[in-house]
This record gives C-alpha cells, structure tokens and sequence, in this order.
C-alpha cells in the first residue's frame, strides 16, 4: 500500500510540474508588442489597422504611427490601411514596419494581341483600363466605359437613339474613303466592324456588366501584330471569368429617366404669325394660311418627344465547381425612347468556363455569348420635321382622314406632319447575335517555357426587320405603285465570322546575362461571310390579279406586289503570318520587334499579301544605378520609341478588282423578257493601303507611381489611300472605282497624368486627367501631284490637298460696318463680277477638334463615393445647316404651305436669301468647341448587411449633366453639318448592387 501510495503521488507531482512549467512557458510566450508605421516616404501612418491575424485581437495606430498590443510568439501581426499593401510579419516585441503604396502599375499585366505582358516590360502605346476605372452610370453599350479616359482616343455619340452607337477614333483617322474605325477584339474574336442591320455598332450587342479590361492599343510598335486593319488602333476587350474563389452571385439592377430637354430653336406660334404677318402683310395669302385656324398653337417638337424609362437588370453566378472554375450571367436592358414609338430591348447571357489539367500544363478557357436586340426604330427626321413644321396648325385632321393626322395637301415640296412621320411606319427589327471561343494553352511537359495557344472562334449575327408604310397614311398616298397602300421592305440578313488562330510563345529568364526573352509566332485564319434577302414590296393587297400600274399579280406573288427579291452573299478571307520578339536586359533596356504578313482576298493575287513589319525600343531609366538616389521620389522614368507599319483593306467593295455585273431588278425594265445586267467598275491593280507610324514617348511616376502619366508624341503618313476616283473616260462603266490613290499625314502630342491627391484611413481622392493635340493634312490626292486637285464631299465640303479632310468649302460673307451680315452679299474673290463656285474656298476652320480632353475624380469618404467624369473639345466648327436653310421668310411665297423659322434668323434681320449661295456662306460655321460634363456619381458601398451579410452599393447618378458652348445649334457633338439630329436627353439613374 505504502509502495502505491508513493507511485500516485510521485504521478502527481509530475503532472504538477508539468503543468507548472507549461503555464510558465505559456506565461512567457506571451509578449508585449510595440511598433511603429511609417509608408515608403517616412511619413507615420494614422490609424493603420494592426491586428492579430485568425483573431479579433487588434487595434489601431496613433498620431504619430505607433501601435502597442498582446500577442504570442509565433502570432502573425497583419498591419493594413486604405491605399497600401497589406504585410503580414511575425510577432516580435518592437516592430518597425514600412508599408509601400498599393499601386502595382508598373507590374500589373496587360493583355496585348496574342499574349500579355507586364506593364512594366510595355515598350510601346498601350492604356488599359479596369472595371473599377471605368465610367459608372446609366451606360447600356460598352464605348460609353471608355469615353474622356484614354488619351488619343475619341469617342462621340451622333445620338439619342436608344441603344445607339457611337464613333470612335484612335489619333484621328488615316483614310478617306477606307474605315476609320479601330479594330475589335472581343476576347481574342477580332470582330467586323460591318455591324449586321439593325444592330448600332459592332460593340452594340455586348453586355457592359460583362467586361473586364479594355486594352487600346494606340501606335504601330503596339498595332503590328494585328497587321490587316489596325492603321487605326486596336481596342480589346476582355470579358470576366470564373475564379478559385467560393461561389459568389451579383445582382445589379438601374432604373432610369430619360428627359429630353434640349430643343431646337425655332418660333412659337404668336412670334410666328407676328414675323410672318409683319413681312407679308394682312392680304396676302401666307397670312390666311396663318389664320386657318386662328386660336391654334402647336408645339410640335413637344408632340413627338416623351421621357424615355429604361431598366437595366443583370445577375451573375462565379466560382468553382468542383474542378471546374465558371461564371454565368443573364442580363436584360429595356429602354423606351425620347423619340415617340422608339424603343430598345436587349437580352444577353455569357458563360465562362476556365478549367486546367494535367498540373495547371493546360488551361482551357471556353466563352460563349448570345444577344437578342429587339428594335423598334423610330424616323429621327421627325425631329427636323417638328422644328420646322408650321405651329400654326393643329396635330389631328378634323375629318379623320390620312390616319388622322393633319396633312398639307395640294403640295408635293410640304413636310409631313411629324406625328405621322412617327406613327404612320411600322419599322422595327430583331438581331440574333452569338459570339465565342475555345481557347487551348499547354505548356509543355518538360519545357514549360514553351506554351502552344490554339484559339477558335466564331461570331454569327442574323437580323430580320420590317420597314413599311400603314395603309392610308399621307405618304402612301402619293405612292403611285400602291396608292392608299404603301410599300416598304423587308430584310433577312447574315453574318458570320470565323476565326483560327494558332501560336508559339517560349518565355526564358536568361540570368547569365541578365536578360528576359520572349518569342511568340503564329497563324491565322479568318472568313467572313454577309448574305442579304431584302425585299421591296407592298402591303398586303385586298384582292389578286388586280392591276397595279399596268402589272398583274401572278401566281406566285399572290397578295404582293414585290419590286425587288435582292439577294447578294459574300465573304472575304484574311490569312496571316506573325511574329513577335519582346526582350528584356537587366530591366533596363527593352525591345519589341514584330512582322505580320496578310493576304486579303479583297485583292488580287498580284497584291493580295502585304507585310507589315514595326520595332519599338524602350530605356527604363529609373532602373540605372545612377538613379537610385531619385527613388525617393521619382518612382518611375522610361523612354519609348516606336516604328511600324500597319494595313488597311476594309472598303465597301469586297471584289473590286474583279470584273463583276449587276442584274437589274427593276421588272418593268426588261430587254425581250429577260433582265439587263451592266458592267461594275473594277480595278484589278487595288491593293493594300499603308500607314508608317512613328512615336516617341516618356513614362513617369512620382512618390511611388501615387503621380504617374506619360507624354507621346506620334505621326503617322498613309499612302496608296483606298479612294473613290470617278472611272476613265471612255469606259462603258457609269460608276466611281476604288484605287490607291493619294496619301496624308495625321501627327499629335497626348498628354496624361493619374494621381493620388490625397490619401487617409477615412478619405481619398484620385484624379485623372489627360489631353489630346492632333492634325491631319491630305499631302496627294492624284497619282502625280497636283495640289490645285480637290474633290467635293457632300454639298458643303471638300478634299484638297494641303486641308484637313473633309474641310468646309463655302463663300466668304459680306459685312457691314458694324459687323452683321449683309443678306445674299457675298464676296467675289475671284473678281469676275458674279458670284459662281469658282468663289467658293475651302476654310481653315476645322470640322473635328484640334484639342479634346478628359478629366476623371473619384472621392471616396469612408463608404461613400462621388465622381465625376468632364470631357472638352476645343478647335472644332460645325456648319449650322439648320440655321442655313430655315433662315429666311422668302422660301415660303406662292408654294402653299408655310415652315416655321430659326429663331436667330431675327437677329440677322433677313427676310429673302433668294441663293443657294447665300445658304453656302461660311457665316454659318460655328465654333462647336465644349465642355460637357458627361455624368456624376454618388454612392454607398456596404457589408455584412443583414444576417445574410451581403455586401454591395447603391448609387444615383446623372448623365449629359451640363454643356457649356457658344455653339447656338442644339447639340455642338454633332456631325459636321449640322442637320438637326436627335438630342441626347439627360438622364437621372438610382442603382443597386448585391453581392451574396
């Protein structure tokens, strides 16, 4: 017992002082942690978050960056604040910590074509902007994420149509009569920029909600490996992702007024019957058409606009599935239009499915993307057709004829009433749009510097649309083939797109001689192919085998009377060769080499292959040892310098240079019963149109990149310009032909700058801001030179060598001595006594800015966000046309119908521009130059909401918020003649979005 005894209490003691010592152990693993935060600069931190990680156990630091807490050795101290890097660090009892600026610009990754790189290795013109970075508001098409961010690049909206498009140009154009439109790349699908009828724009079916990045690519150096159609730049966008993260659905949901504000400037009905009254007098017969209905007054621009309601409703579901990383969304936009009986509907859905085998050797990304565009298209010249409709008149007919609508009648030359313009159309149309990939990477076994990349792609739109006129409406009425019927058309139209693309990249880090090689070489494959059945006919008739100008229905045609069954299918194919060097020493001195060969079958075999070779050279100065006494507060200096060639062959001829017939449709113009066929121009020596680009640039940043921005300047000389030359004399061809003919110069300097102004733990503000300085200038428009040779564009303009293209060409107006305008004086320059075209003259007011800028800034206080988003153009002119040919109170005698007056007509005092000339007269030009602040944003981000801790944000935001302008027309982002587009609304958006 006494031996038992013993054991027990020798066991006890030893758990005693194994406890004992434990309890000592863990009494001195416990420590007191002191430290201090400072970021890169030596500046203390305030009110970092230190915290003990896995725990709850933190606090924060003071004013002078100091921080004291219990923790553990062995604890992990994870030390965080807004607009720094996160560190983790062990415990230890004194700690001093340097946190560094989270801005990772100069290693971030940009996709380039085929492949990507780190901003940091980029020699050439490349700006890449992320979702976060991109406009936020009511936008429903994806080029309004990119206007006023990205110097060089300008993007205009022409209008107020719903879902409408937009043009953009990258450093201007380089053509005349070839696109100017830049090339897109939609997840590795270079896109045709023929969007399918019915559908805006090629970007017109691609949800916003969807997007990752865009990439433009702006200069040869950076352009070449597109070879074929990147003279003009090259935008690429690059859609979400599924992630190795846990599931995660986001639901985004607008609701947004659309105000039509805007009006043109014309005469109430008082002011009208007292101008018109005043000239005319009480006995003439324009005053009793002015009192036909004496107590009448319409406002008609009121009559045909109404404010547009539009939803936008998107939902997204990302993650993994077991192996298997994917996203899925659904989105649906709804827009009711400013214009009456306009109206957008849009369905879209992706999936994303980025899976890897065989140890992350092979990465497999499948996209696919699908679109339903339903249009109802209203006739935006209801909107010229109401401003200059006479006021004085009432909206309905009293008699109910002609639909209902009030109508002049007796005249052919009288406007239609604008309501019926609107009404009296049954013009509407679906496009069905599908567009993805599959793209395989593997790196090989064994050789993991080698990756070989095969990517397809298709892209397939089909559209169908209707466009007649309603049975007894004016306009069918004086349809002499269908009276009281009408006619219209209608269009079944396809295009395809499809895409094969195959390469090698090999990536070695050399470090015996400090050096970073990376090779990529490839083929591609691209066929397009349009077919389009359009049909003319006419409504559907109330019986069969009745005569119809003097032609009967037959057996097939039944019900309708068809005028034209046009069909045209065709396709062009673009095959390339291509290569690219980039290499890197010692982080120092990087070089770009790349050489495309494409064949085009718009050519002939003769011309059909062009090469297109570009160097770029880039000298990371801040990297050199003598630099590193800057670093302190110079983060980042780099000069670039660029050379390349690029193509161009998109012309509206795809067989050009093959000699081809045309079939007439007419079925009343036959020869013996069968149908005439004439010959079409052809060229057999088209080829490809060139563009040499050079450009010189400095990269910088400044207190660690928190300031940062770059200065280029660039210019670019095309030659063998794609032109429309009218044909030889004594050819049997009454067409113009497309050849290479002239050349011109496009040059400019862009400047921008991004900057962290100020950066707290509760408040930031960041600020971007960049500007654009271009010219063009037409250096040959003949194959010898001949700078008097010049060719008319449209009525008021003209090329000429030695002018920007598309310069205004008008008459010099007559002043008095106090300035104003002497009515139908205009001067004779060339002085024989008359005013005839010889005394016309092209002016050096330029139709598209010489300056455009944008200016971006986002406040952030704790949760809340505001920003804005300004644009400017400076140094453009826009010819007023609606000025021009409503100014005047003569155009209305002896033709039996009255038109209202541009109101600034009074403050000329004109009453008889009796000329076409007049109408000619560089008076109207207009300084069009704005500044537009294009929307402002306000919004509440939160988490953890609800027990189901959702996090998301709300916001309100309005777009078109203000123009200021001397321009007197409705809108100075217009088309250089002015013709009174549809205004742009202002619209007032409320948002929501859940992440769960």
């Amino acid at each position: 017992m006494k031996t038992k005894a013993i054991k027990q209490s020798g066991r006890f003691f030893l758990l005693w002082l194994a406890g004992m010592l434990l309890t000592v152990q863990a009494f001195a693993q416990e420590i007191t942690v002191n430290g201090n935060v400072k970021d890169n600069l030596g500046e203390t931190v305030i009110g970092a978050s230190v915290v003990i990680k896995g725990t709850t156990n933190g606090t924060i630091t003071d004013f002078d960056g100091n921080f004291s807490l219990k923790a553990k050795k062995g604890d992990i101290i994870v030390i965080s604040f807004i607009g720094y890097k996160t560190q983790e660090l062990p415990a230890a009892a004194n700690m001093s910590v340097v946190l560094q600026d989270d801005s990772q610009l100069l290693d971030d990754v940009v996709v380039i074509g085929y492949g990507s790189v780190k901003k940091s290795d980029l020699s050439g013109s490349v700006v890449a902007i992320k979702a976060e970075e991109m406009n936020r508001g009511a936008v429903t098409s994806p080029q309004e994420l990119l206007m006023g961010k990205v110097p060089g690049l300008s993007i205009s909206q022409p209008d107020g149509q719903p879902g409408g498009g937009s043009t953009i140009r990258i450093r201007q154009g380089s053509s005349l009569n070839a696109s100017n439109d830049p090339l897109i790349v939609i997840d590795g699908i270079p896109v045709a920029n023929d969007a399918a009828p019915g559908t805006p724009s090629a970007l017109g079916t691609i949800n916003p909600n969807d997007i990752e990045t865009f990439t433009v690519l702006k200069d040869a150096s950076a352009t070449a490996i597109y070879g074929s159609r990147a003279s003009n730049g090259v935008i690429i966008i690059t859609t979400k992702k599924g992630t190795q993260d846990k599931l995660k659905v986001t639901y985004s949901s607008t609701y947004t007024l659309r105000n039509p504000y805007n009006r043109m400037n014309t005469m109430n009905a008082a002011t009208y019957r007292e101008v018109m009254t005043n000239f005319w007098g009480t006995e003439s017969s324009v005053y009793n058409l002015l009192n036909q209905y004496p107590d009448q007054a319409t406002d008609w621009q009121d009559e045909i606009f109404q404010n547009g309601l539009a939803t936008d409703q998107n939902i997204s579901v990302s993650g993994k599935a077991g192996f298997l990383p994917f996203r899925v969304s659904f989105g649906y936009n709804k827009e009711r239009g400013t214009l009456k009986t306009s109206d957008y509907e849009r369905y879209t859905g992706s999936i994303s499915l980025s899976p890897k085998f065989f140890d992350e050797h092979l990465s497999v990304d499948i996209n696919v993307k699908g679109t339903i565009n339903n249009n109802t298209f209203a006739d935006s010249g209801a909107v010229g057709g109401a401003a200059y409709f006479d006021p004085t008149k009432p909206v309905n007919s009293t008699d109910g004829s002609y639909n209902g609508w009030w109508q002049w009648t007796g005249t052919t030359l009288a406007g239609h009433n604008p309501l019926s313009l609107l009404y009296d159309v049954n013009n509407a149309g679906t496009t069905k749009r599908s567009l993805g990939n599959i793209q395989l990477d593997y790196k090989i076994h064994g050789l993991e510097d080698l990756r070989v990349n095969l990517n397809l792609g298709y892209d397939v739109a089909m559209t169908d649309g209707d466009n007649y006129d309603v049975p007894n409406s004016y306009r069918t009425s004086t349809n002499t083939n269908f009276p009281n019927y009408g006619g219209g058309a209608t269009w079944h139209n396809l295009r395809r797109n499809q895409l094969l693309d195959f390469y090698l990249n090999y990536q070695k880090q050399i470090d015996a001689i400090k050096s970073h090689v990376d090779v990529t070489a490839g083929y591609s494959y691209q066929h397009f192919y349009f077919a389009d059945l359009n049909t003319n006919r006419s409504n559907v008739m109330p019986e069969r085998d009745t005569a119809v100008s003097g032609y009967e229905y037959n057996e097939e045609e039944q019900r309708y009377y068809s005028t034209t069954d046009y069909r045209k299918p065709y396709e062009y194919y673009l095959i390339s060769f291509f290569a690219r060097l980039n290499y890197n020493l010692m982080d120092r001195y990087l070089l770009t080499a790349t050489v495309r060969r494409d064949g085009s079958s718009r050519f002939s075999e003769d011309n059909r292959w062009g090469i297109f070779p570009s160097a770029a050279v880039a000298w990371s100065i801040i990297n050199e040892p003598f630099m590193e006494k800057t670093h302190n507060w110079l983060s980042n200096l780099k000069l670039r310098l660029g050379y390349g060639k690029t193509g161009q062959q998109e012309i509206s001829s795809y067989y050009g240079y093959l000699g081809t017939y045309t079939t007439n449709t007419d079925p009343h113009s036959t020869y013996f019963g069968h149908q005439l066929m004439k010959p079409d121009g052809y060229n057999p020596n088209l080829k490809w149109e060139t563009t040499t680009t050079y450009n010189v640039a400095i990269d910088y940043g400044f207190l660690n990149n928190r300031i940062n921005g770059s200065i280029e300047f660039y210019k670019k000389d095309t030659k063998d310009l794609l032109n429309t030359v009218a044909s030889a004399a004594g050819t049997n061809f009454n067409t113009e032909l497309t050849a290479n003919v002239g050349s011109m110069e496009n040059k400019g300097v862009e400047f921008n700058v991004n900057a962290m102004a100020i950066q707290t733990k509760d408040f930031s503000w960041e600020l971007n801001y960049n500007i654009t300085w271009n010219d063009s200038k037409i250096t040959q428009l003949t194959a010898t030179p001949n700078p008097d040779y010049g060719m008319a564009v449209g009525d008021r303009q003209r090329n000429q060598v030695g002018y920007i293209p598309n310069a205004f060409y008008v008459y010099q107006q007559v002043y008095d001595q106090n300035g104003n305008p002497i009515q139908n004086a205009l001067v004779d320059r060339n002085n024989d006594g008359s005013i005839t075209e010889d005394d016309r003259y092209i002016s050096d007011k330029s139709p598209v800015a010489k300056v455009y800028m944008g200016l971006s800034s986002q406040f952030i206080y704790k949760n809340w966000d505001l920003g804005f988003n300004l644009r400017a153009s400076l140094g453009n002119y826009v010819y007023n046309g609606t000025f021009a040919d409503n100014a005047t109170l003569m155009n209305y005698s002896d033709q039996g119908f009255l038109s209202n007056l541009y109101a600034d007509c009074l403050k000329t005092g004109w009453t008889a521009i009796s000329s076409n000339e007049q109408k000619r007269s560089d008076y109207f030009l207009e300084n069009a130059s704005y500044l537009k602040m294009d929307n402002i944003t306000l919004g509440y981000s939160f988490n953890n909401f609800t027990p189901a801790k959702l996090s998301g944000r709300i916001s309100a935001s309005v777009q078109n918020v203000f123009t200021i302008t001397k321009y007197s027309g409705l809108d100075p982002e217009c088309s250089a003649i002015d013709g009174s587009s549809w205004p742009r609304p202002r619209t007032f958006t409320l948002g929501l979005t859940l992440n769960f």
